[in-house]
């Protein structure tokens, strides 16, 4: 049956952030993207910073002098013991991300983790075995998934409003400066965690894991991976396309296209922003969202984490874990491929790539 193309897009159904219900933040690790986080909360919501941890104790009291944030440590373990937090947003380096996520769910607090929830699908299940025996919320911080234009766009491909889905192709390069810690083996350098996690992220929720992938890397001369390409093929015919890179800035953008109709995010598309729909007789109909960056944006997944703990859930349904998992998947899946590990990395993790046919978990057809 062909699919009918809507007659004007759909409204976004996502709420204020300022009604989400207050909870009591801990931030852990005071960097780059837990200042944007904290001053995105401190405009857009009723969330209160209660604590923030490092394995500086000056780090920490600066952050929390900046932030007007009570109480400040110099060890993860410290805060999410303190009894005046109820969430532990995982603000680390990526190879932290477990480790922290552990120790708060340990003691008893919910987890948002930066993206990506680890650094390999070993890790994003364990965190997610761990928080459902604890009774605690876990979810990853890819804040591309809570913002009002993903809504929309689920609406759309829930409705089958583009037809039958064939291809999806999404990018993401950017220019760094040496020293910058994406350049660092130690850190899990490389652009897939940084930058590919939006890529993959959206291929896989909107087509779900594919049959076989091939995947092509170029070694950066600092040691770490410098880019990676791929090409996909799921069941049903549909392909999907890949690139990620550490060289330069690239459009940024995410296309599905349909058997009805071709949907383009604008770049860069895992940002605040419109995207278009067109129809192959020269329909097209226009979203609208102002362009924005973190401090506009990551304050929508504080939110709906917030309201998903005052309901009693245990995972927000923007990002559930099984993707989280799936995205991660997939990534080890590139990297076993290209033979790349990470440190204290178990050896099988990565580089001994997995039966594609394993890969499936809770595929979604939404992104």
């Amino acid at each position: 049956m062909s699919a009918v193309f809507p007659d004007a897009l759909p409204v976004s159904r996502v709420p204020d952030s300022r009604d989400a219900p207050p909870l009591r933040w801990g931030i852990a690790g005071p960097g780059w993207i837990a200042e944007r986080f904290a001053a995105s909360l401190q405009q857009h919501t009723r969330q209160v910073l209660a604590a923030v941890g490092s394995r500086s104790a000056e780090r920490s009291a600066d952050f929390a002098a900046r932030f007007g944030i009570e109480a400040a440590f110099g060890s993860y373990e410290e805060m999410a013991a303190a009894p005046d937090v109820d969430i532990v947003y995982v603000a680390t380096p990526h190879n932290h991300h477990h480790a922290v996520a552990r120790l708060a769910l340990e003691a008893g607090k919910h987890v948002l983790i930066e993206k990506p929830i680890g650094i390999n699908a070993r890790q994003a299940e364990d965190i997610a075995a761990l928080a459902e025996a604890r009774g605690l919320l876990a979810a990853e911080a890819l804040w591309t998934f809570f913002l009002p234009k993903y809504d929309a766009v689920r609406q759309l491909l829930d409705a089958g409003a583009l037809g039958q889905l064939v291809t999806v192709l999404a990018e993401y390069g950017e220019h760094f400066e040496p020293g910058h810690r994406i350049f660092d083996p130690k850190l899990a350098g490389g652009p897939l965690l940084d930058l590919g996690t939006y890529p993959l992220a959206f291929i896989s929720s909107v087509l779900g894991l594919p049959e076989t992938v091939h995947a092509v890397g170029t070694p950066h001369p600092a040691g770490v991976n410098g880019q990676i390409s791929a090409v996909m093929d799921f069941a049903g015919g549909a392909h999907a396309v890949v690139n990620t890179n550490l060289y330069g800035f690239t459009p940024t953008t995410a296309t599905i296209v349909g058997t009805e109709a071709t949907l383009t995010l604008d770049g860069p598309f895992n940002a605040p922003g419109g995207f278009t729909v067109r129809t192959a007789d020269g329909r097209e109909l226009r979203y609208e969202e102002p362009a924005g960056d973190h401090l506009g944006g990551l304050h929508f997944q504080a939110a709906a984490v917030a309201r998903a703990i005052a309901a009693g859930g245990l995972e927000v349904a923007e990002r559930p874990l099984a993707e989280s998992v799936k995205t991660m998947r997939l990534a080890d899946e590139l990297r076993g491929q290209l033979g790349l590990s990470f440190p204290d990395e178990p050896h099988a993790a990565a580089s001994e790539p997995q039966r594609l046919d394993s890969l499936t978990l809770h595929d979604t057809e939404q992104p």
